[in-house]
């Protein structure tokens, strides 16, 4: 991790951690550590925080697809396995568990959606249980993958993060998928015209009636802007929400592990705040997880929500 070979200071330890394994297009003349490492354009693995900003969007962190989508597959053959093992007996073990999560999850879809929707409640489970298993990655010691995937790449400089949801793209990436959800649902439940509606009669309905009429476009635009600004934050708030608590917390593990080579006593305490802080760090995995599932089912109640249309004829 150190430039000269030696052991990483501090800084190069934590900033080792924080960078993820990323590929995309970096172009010619770019340098690391001084030197020109790029002589053509060309689609390449980054070695250095140089080659990544010259990548700028032409770039993949691989180690956040590969993580996002391996415990993708994980939370999928685990919940087939307990839908082909589901009996009418009383379910012990794994099976107990996964019936359990899913009993969760559909009570808090009908305390939270009161409108009839098959997609919903399957939505809630798959984000609930996707986040929570990303986010459960935070409990796993900061070296050991990364250590493990510097042996395996045989290059002691290998950057390899394994917690997704300390990724924005990544957090993002869910935060607008849901977004994009929520304009669909709402078209389809509205219809186009009664989507356009919403997003120009509210929160102000205008008048068409006298006077009312000549203010009508202003508010009508008025509108359109609040409304698009919400829409925009939603998504916004809903991924940083995630990534910013996330990674605050996979930033205290990686404080607290290079604590370990200040020294026996040093490490002594370091051992002690790990395991505090990672028993507390169990709450806020799972509330992290919750909360992106709640906000997208009222989120989602949002988009099924249909106003009178007497509102629209003030």
């Amino acid at each position: 991790m150190a430039a000269d070979g030696n052991a990483p200071t501090t800084t190069e330890y934590i900033q080792h951690h924080l960078t993820n394994w990323t590929y995309g297009k970096l172009p010619a003349g770019t340098y690391c550590d001084g030197k020109t490492v790029q002589e053509t354009t060309g689609w390449t693995v980054a070695h250095c925080p140089e080659e990544m900003a010259a990548m700028g969007f032409n770039a993949i962190h691989l180690d956040s697809m590969l993580w996002s989508i391996g415990l993708g597959i994980i939370f999928l053959a685990l919940f087939r396995w307990g839908a082909k093992k589901a009996h009418a007996g009383v379910p012990s073990g794994m099976l107990n568990f996964i019936e359990a999560i899913i009993e969760f999850i559909d009570k808090t879809v009908k305390d939270g959606f009161q409108y009839r929707s098959r997609f919903v409640a399957p939505l809630a489970l798959t984000i609930f249980v996707w986040v929570f298993l990303m986010n459960l990655m935070d409990l796993v010691p900061v070296d050991w993958i990364p250590q493990l995937a510097a042996w395996i790449a045989g290059d002691p400089h290998f950057y390899f993060k394994i917690v997704p949801t300390t990724d924005p793209n990544i957090t993002l990436g869910m935060g607008f998928t849901v977004i994009a959800l929520v304009i669909l649902f709402s078209i389809r439940q509205k219809g186009l015209i009664g989507f356009i509606k919403e997003l120009t009669f509210h929160p102000f309905h205008p008048s068409f009636k006298g006077v009312g009429l000549l203010f009508a476009p202003l508010i009508i635009v008025f509108n359109l802007i609040l409304e698009t600004i919400a829409l925009v934050a939603k998504p916004i708030s809903l991924g940083l929400r995630l990534f910013g608590n996330l990674y605050a917390g996979e930033m205290i593990f990686i404080l607290i592990a290079a604590m370990f080579s200040a020294g026996l006593l040093f490490g002594v305490f370091a051992g002690a705040l790990q395991l505090g802080w990672a028993l507390f760090h169990i709450i806020v995995i799972t509330l992290q997880a919750f909360v992106f599932m709640v906000l997208t089912i009222v989120y989602m109640s949002m988009a099924f929500h249909e106003d009178d249309e007497d509102q629209f004829n003030h």
